[in-house]
C-alpha cells in the first residue's frame, strides 16, 4: 500500500533501481567468471557453470536406488523379492531402524566428500544435500528432528565447521524439517575412524556420547534421523542409536550422502 501511494515517479524509481541491482549482480557474476571460471567440484575440470560435476564425473557417480536393503539401504543386484533383507542386516541387526544413503562411496563421491569436509569448500553442502534429500524421502512424513553426528568440542576448533552441521542444515531447507545439533554431544574426544578396522572403529566410539538433559523434551516424540557425510562400518551411527534409543527415541534412521558398499579393506 505504501509503495502505490508513493507516486509514479518513486514506482519508476524503484523499479529503475532493482533492474539496475540485477543487471550489476549479472555484471559481477560475469566478472568473478573470468577471474575464476567455474570448475567441476569433483575433478576441477573447466565448466560453463559452477557449482556443478562434470560429464565424466557425473557418469563416474553411482545412486543408490531400488532394489536395497529396507534395513541398511544397501543396494541388491537383483530383486530378491519384497522384504528381503541383505545378509549383513541378518547377521548382524544395526540398533536404527533405517539406513539410506544417495550414493555408493567410489572415487567421485570421495572427492566431492574429501573438498567439502577437508578442503573448506562448504558452500558443497548445498550440493551434496539436494540427492540426500531425495534418499530420505520415505522419512519425511513423519517429520523427524534432524540430528546431526557431533565433533568434540576440540576438534570442532580446529576443523572450525562440523560438516554433519552443514549437510542438515541444507535437508532441513529443503524438507522444513527441524534440527538439533546440541541433543547429542560428542564428550569424549575419539581418534579419527580413518584407517581403524570394524572392530578397531567400534572400540573408538563406545561412549564417546550423551544425551543433552532435556533430551525427553527435546525430542517431543518425535522419530529422529541421524544425519552424517559417509556410512562406512556404521559404528558412529550405531552408537548414536543406542543413545537416542537409551534416552527416549522411539525410532532413529540414518541418512548420509554416500556409503561404503563392497567388503575388503576399508577406504576411509
Amino acid at each position: 500500500m505504501a509503495l502505490m501511494e508513493s507516486g509514479d515517479g518513486e514506482v519508476k524509481d524503484l523499479m529503475v533501481g532493482v533492474l539496475l541491482g540485477r543487471a550489476l549482480a549479472r555484471l559481477g557474476g560475469l566478472v568473478l567468471d573470468q577471474v575464476y571460471p567455474p570448475t567441476c567440484i569433483a575433478c576441477a575440470a573447466p565448466l560453463t557453470a559452477g557449482d556443478s560435476v562434470c560429464a565424466t564425473c557425473f557418469s563416474s557417480l553411482r545412486p543408490i536406488s531400488a532394489p536395497f536393503c529396507p534395513v541398511l539401504g544397501l543396494p541388491f543386484e537383483s530383486d530378491p523379492g519384497q522384504g528381503a533383507l541383505s545378509a549383513e542386516a541378518l547377521a548382524d541387526p544395526p540398533p536404527f531402524e533405517r539406513a539410506r544413503a544417495a550414493m555408493v562411496y567410489g572415487a567421485v563421491a570421495s572427492a566431492l566428500i574429501s573438498r567439502f569436509k577437508y578442503g573448506d569448500r562448504i558452500e558443497l553442502a548445498r550440493f551434496l544435500a539436494r540427492p540426500m534429500a531425495a534418499a530420505g524421502s520415505e522419512f519425511w512424513a513423519e517429520r523427524p528432528l534432524l540430528v546431526p553426528v557431533p565433533l568434540h568440542r576440540g576438534r570442532l576448533l580446529f576443523r572450525r565447521f562440523n560438516q554433519s552441521v552443514l549437510l542438515a542444515q541444507e535437508v532441513a531447507a529443503l524438507t522444513g524439517l527441524s534440527i538439533d545439533a546440541h541433543l547429542v554431544r560428542r564428550h569424549r574426544q575419539t581418534r579419527q575412524q580413518v584407517g581403524l578396522s570394524e572392530k578397531g572403529r567400534l572400540r573408538n566410539v563406545q561412549g564417546a556420547f550423551s544425551l543433552h538433559p532435556q533430551a525427553l523434551e527435546r525430542l517431543e516424540g518425535r522419530p529422529v534421523v541421524v544425519v552424517d557425510d559417509v556410512y562406512t562400518t556404521g559404528a558412529t551411527v550405531k552408537a548414536m542409536a543406542r543413545v537416542l534409543k537409551r534416552g527416549g527415541a522411539g525410532r532413529v534412521d540414518v541418512l548420509t550422502f554416500a556409503r561404503v558398499v563392497f567388503g575388503g579393506e576399508l577406504p576411509i
